[in-house]
């Protein structure tokens, strides 16, 4: 019984286990719900899936489904960040403890209930359970804007620190970690206005099946503006928290930080304005013009210093180009982050100015279809680099070491892009070919896409399969991780008792004098 504790106390109460048990769910999601896809239903699976499973899947219903389920893995994904944050960012250990759980318990309605109700039968108790969970993610938002709030004289930074700060010692990286929450919380207030209208004045409907509607409704605007700014504020959480992982610092981090800031404002400002103004997305391009400076700038720094800590344990004095690529790619898991990101600009960011500037001339010249088929691609590869990232940094806070940390994180790197290149190809076809002969790229992508999905999906697989061996074992790894949480919680604990100490005494003396 005294072992299972420990291994309950490990997944509840560690950043590690939070993050284990919270990638789990999204696998469990991910895996199920696959068996719904498109290739899936021409196999059969789909059909024994959901009789088996017992699912209710009235057609009619499709687009709420859709809506719930994409809801409840966006919630587990922002538990993920918010668990990395709390662990890495300084804050009370109160705070830390308080604002997990609270999302903690919060995801976990959200998941149980939603898919509950959307899946299998409208009972709306389990509805009303579903919402208060997204309500306690909310409240833990405002607990974690709360515990960020950069102005506290504890967090200021001294002038000779090497990280982005103000003549004033203002933590700009920490600033820009409170930005990107308020903007979150924002864009989850107009998210829950218009849910709050559902049924009167308000129905069920999905983004990419607007895009030719020349008049929408001030609610499905704001629908719009949620979907544009809650995908790209993940994305921006993300960038902060690799980049806090990897100790960006210098000349390069505080411009990264200030752009950082100034572009997730524009893009916040952007995406809500959508309700009121034609000219909304123009202010979206200009502020992710800003997030993606910053995302370069924090490539730049980190390849460099991978190359240069490469050659400097190499006892290298004069590399050659080759040595120096050799270098960069020595370790997958950190070169990973910087590569999805400049991937990123080939098959998400570059496709999606294209098809701004070219919307008239080309794009609304293609059938609905198309249009349609490519922008539910964009944003779908944008949220599973995104999940790469992740994974690549968790696999590095769980200590993926030798061969397996190489094998793992190059099949997550290059399956992953082989996938969402081939999407990426699969939906811009017609500009290089014609409709009548568009099938043989539709087979050969596809099939590439499958391929490389599932390939990411099987490695994933084992990775938590090993994990899930590990938290058997008395001596896993599991327990190191609780070994050392507990001792870094000690020594904050300590540290909290000894400011307070001197903050005492203090108090003490100036009421003597």
């Amino acid at each position: 019984m005294n072992s299972v504790s420990k291994r309950i106390d490990y997944l509840f109460r560690s950043t590690n286990g939070l993050i284990l048990m919270a990638m789990a769910v999204v696998s469990i999601i991910t895996v199920t719900w696959g068996m719904l896809s498109g290739p899936m239903a021409e196999w059969g699976v789909r059909e024994v899936t959901i009789r088996l499973l017992g699912m209710q899947m009235v057609q009619a219903e499709r687009e709420a489904r859709i809506i719930m389920l994409y809801h409840t893995i966006a919630m587990v994904i922002i538990a993920i960040e918010v668990y990395i944050m709390t662990d890495i960012l300084p804050m009370k250990r109160q705070s830390q403890v308080l604002i997990n759980g609270t999302v903690t318990f919060g995801y976990m309605l959200t998941v149980v209930f939603g898919m509950l109700f959307a899946y299998w039968g409208q009972n709306f108790m389990f509805h009303g359970l579903y919402l208060l969970g997204l309500s306690l993610i909310f409240f833990a938002g405002i607990l974690l804007s709360i515990a960020l709030w950069p102005w506290r004289p504890e967090y200021r930074l001294p002038a000779d620190s090497p990280y982005a700060h103000t003549k004033k010692g203002l933590d700009l990286e920490r600033t820009a970690f409170f930005v990107m929450a308020i903007a979150t919380l924002l864009s989850a207030s107009f998210g829950a206005i218009t849910g709050s209208y559902w049924g009167n004045g308000h129905e069920t409907f999905l983004a990419e099946d607007l895009i030719r509607t020349p008049i929408r409704t001030a609610l499905q605007g704001a629908i719009i503006g949620h979907l544009h700014i809650m995908l790209t504020l993940i994305a921006i959480a993300i960038t902060l928290i690799v980049g806090r992982w990897m100790d960006f610092k210098g000349r390069l981090h505080k411009i990264a930080m200030i752009l950082m800031i100034i572009g997730t404002i524009i893009i916040t400002i952007g995406a809500l304005s959508v309700v009121w103004v034609d000219w909304a997305h123009t202010t979206i391009y200009v502020g992710s013009v800003f997030v993606m400076l910053a995302a370069l700038l924090y490539v730049i720094y980190t390849w460099r210093k991978l190359i240069n800590d490469r050659v400097a344990e190499l006892g290298l004095e004069k590399p050659t180009f080759g040595q120096k690529v050799k270098a960069l790619v020595h370790d997958p898991l950190k070169f990973g982050p910087g590569w999805q990101m400049v991937f990123m600009n080939f098959t998400v960011s570059g496709i999606g100015i294209f098809m701004a500037v070219k919307l008239d001339e080309i794009i609304r010249v293609w059938p609905h279809r198309d249009e349609r088929i490519t922008l539910t691609g964009h944003w779908h590869i944008l949220a599973s680099l995104i999940a790469t990232i992740i994974l690549l940094y968790f696999a590095d806070r769980v200590g993926l070491k030798g061969r397996v940390r190489k094998w793992f994180g190059w099949s997550i790197i290059v399956m992953s892009n082989l996938a969402f290149g081939a999407v990426t190809i699969f939906a811009m076809k017609r500009l290089f070919v014609a409709e009548a002969g568009q099938q043989s790229i539709v087979n050969w992508t596809m099939l590439l896409t499958d391929i490389g999905l599932f390939t990411v999906l099987v490695v994933l697989g084992i990775f938590m399969f090993w994990r899930l061996i590990d938290l058997f074992r008395a001596k896993g790894f599991w327990s190191e991780d609780m070994a050392a949480e507990k001792r870094a919680v000690a020594l904050q604990e300590i540290e909290e008792q000894r400011k307070r100490i001197d903050e005492l005494n203090k108090a003490l003396k100036e009421t003597a004098s």
